[in-house]
This record gives structure tokens, C-alpha cells and sequence, in this order.
């Protein structure tokens, strides 16, 4: 896959200057060996491709070191491998990605203590999605590409959205697998759309932002049912994500509009929104902890 320009990142849904250097926190460091060594796994939602400081360990994968793996890590004094990756699919979890780019699972082991996992936008064609909606002048010079998804009473995204569900299924028994003794948590996507989205502050119509938003609520669906099959815990992206959606003022923003107003990916996670979703997810282990 190519390094997309900043004007393209929006095909890479739910996928600077300062840059720093790689992921891994030495386990010898801080603490050592009493520190949960936690791994990271995802697509862009994750990784949050040009908020930086970024990751030079792996250019291709646009991973920043403040995205929501690197919060939730320095909150609970883990030592993390981020293995997020922007435009990443669950294949990309069993096979390589990019050239000199591992596959995912390769991070986990039996010393593994806390997985974090968020996939399947890409896997659905997301990114496709959100660039066949796009609107720039009002109803009725364009075409709703709800309309002409769901043409016929077939939902076209939503019946490839369920046709994956499987293997995410798959993805959790083979994260059991590599990782026998962790925790895994599932986090799901954001708040992209408010009701109706706000056209033309957001270059969609109405009932294309919400065919958007509900095709991404249809992937947070099956993380959040699977997780509960195979034990895992579902941190709600969504519900946090209320008000700051990419409707909402810039500077109250946990995802970003088409244009993207400071350091994030169109369509992305800004700053902000990796801290409260890393917070959220620090919250969510030390409540399972708290809870044995």
C-alpha cells in the first residue's frame, strides 16, 4: 500500500514535524519486568495517522506515539508494542502489511498481559464509503449514495459488514491463542456523524451521514457482540464520542471533518480524541482489575 498524501487519508478510514523515535518501551526500563507488557493491535483508528509526534519505527504504517495505545499504556505503566497500522485489515493481522512490516499477531506471546484490538472498517471498504458520499453542493445536484446502497432492499455495505463478522470471530480465538494469559479489549469506533450530519459544515447530506454513521455502528455491533462471546471487554468509542463528533465545534473535535483542522488524518482521531479513548480504555483494565 502507498504512503497516502494528507488530501487522500481519508480513503484510509477507520484508516508533522515532530518526529520521535520507535514504540516499544523497554521492559529493562521503569520498572522492568513488574510492568504488564501490553500489545497494541489495529487499523488507523488506532494507529491516528498525523497526529504527532509520529512513530518512525514503521513509516509506511502513519502511527503516531500519542495515539490511544500510547495514552492508555502511560496511564497504567505499561510497557507497550504498538502494532497498529494504518489501513490495516485482520488479513494484516496473519500477513504482512508493507514491505519490512511484520504481521500484527507476530507481537503477541505468552508473556502478553493486555491486548487492545480495534478492525474492521477496512475490512467492510469504509474508506470507499465515505469518499463515493461526498456531496459539495446541496440536494438536489448530486446523488445519495444511501440511496444507491440500499437500491433494491439489499444493503450492500451492510450485507458485507455482516458476511465479515466471522473472522473477527477468528481474529479474538487467535489472539487467545498467541496470548493465553491476557486481557483483551476490544475498542470500537468512534462518534464520526451527529443525527442528520450538518451539511455543508461536512460535505454530506443528511441521510448519506447517517447511512455512514449506521454502517459504522454495524462494525462496533459485531466487535461488541463478539467480544462478549469470547470474553473480552468492549470499550465504547461511540458513546464517548457523543458531541464531539466531526460536526462539533473544531476545538471540541474527537474526529476530524473532511478537512481536517490540526495535526490528524481526515476522518481520523485528532489528539484529543486518542486521550479520552486511551483514557477510557485505562479505565476500562483497571475496572476489570479491580473487579477479580
Amino acid at each position: 500500500m502507498k504512503t497516502p498524501s494528507r488530501a487522500l487519508l481519508v480513503t484510509t478510514l477507520l484508516c508533522g514535524t515532530a518526529l520521535t523515535a520507535p514504540t516499544a518501551t523497554a521492559a529493562a526500563a521503569a520498572g522492568g519486568e513488574d510492568r504488564p507488557q501490553y500489545v497494541a493491535l489495529g487499523d488507523s483508528f488506532a494507529a491516528a495517522p498525523l497526529v504527532r509526534p509520529t512513530d518512525l519505527a514503521d513509516p509506511k504504517c502513519l502511527r503516531s506515539l500519542a495515539d490511544y495505545p500510547h495514552v492508555a499504556a502511560d496511564a497504567l505503566g505499561a510497557d507497550l508494542t504498538d502494532v497498529s497500522c494504518s489501513g490495516a485489515t485482520a488479513d494484516h493481522f496473519s500477513t504482512s502489511q508493507h514491505a519490512g512490516t511484520a504481521p500484527q499477531y507476530d507481537a503477541l506471546s505468552a508473556d502478553t498481559d493486555l491486548v487492545s484490538v480495534t478492525i474492521g472498517a477496512n475490512d467492510s471498504a469504509l474508506s470507499k464509503l465515505t469518499v463515493s458520499c461526498l456531496n459539495a453542493l446541496p440536494k438536489p445536484l448530486g446523488k445519495s449514495c444511501a440511496k444507491a446502497n440500499t437500491r433494491g432492499g439489499t444493503d450492500r455495505y451492510g450485507k458485507a459488514i455482516d458476511a465479515w463478522a466471522p473472522k473477527f470471530d477468528a481474529v479474538l480465538d487467535t489472539i487467545r491463542q498467541r496470548a493465553p494469559h491476557a486481557k483483551v479489549f476490544v475498542v470500537g469506533y468512534g462518534k464520526y456523524f451527529r443525527d442528520g450530519g450538518c451539511f455543508p459544515v461536512q460535505p454530506y447530506w443528511g441521510q448519506d451521514a447517517d447511512y455512514i454513521q449506521a454502517k459504522i455502528d454495524q462494525v462496533g455491533g459485531i466487535l461488541r457482540s463478539a467480544a462478549a462471546r469470547h470474553g473480552a471487554t468492549f470499550v465504547d468509542a461511540k458513546e464517548l464520542g457523543t458531541g464531539h463528533d466531526s460536526c462539533a465545534p473544531a476545538a471540541d473535535r474527537y474526529i476530524e471533518g473532511v478537512r481536517s483542522t490540526r495535526d490528524a488524518a481526515p476522518l481520523h482521531p485528532n489528539a484529543a480524541g486518542s486521550r479520552a479513548y486511551g483514557q477510557a480504555l485505562a479505565e476500562a483494565v483497571r475496572a476489570d482489575t479491580s473487579s477479580r
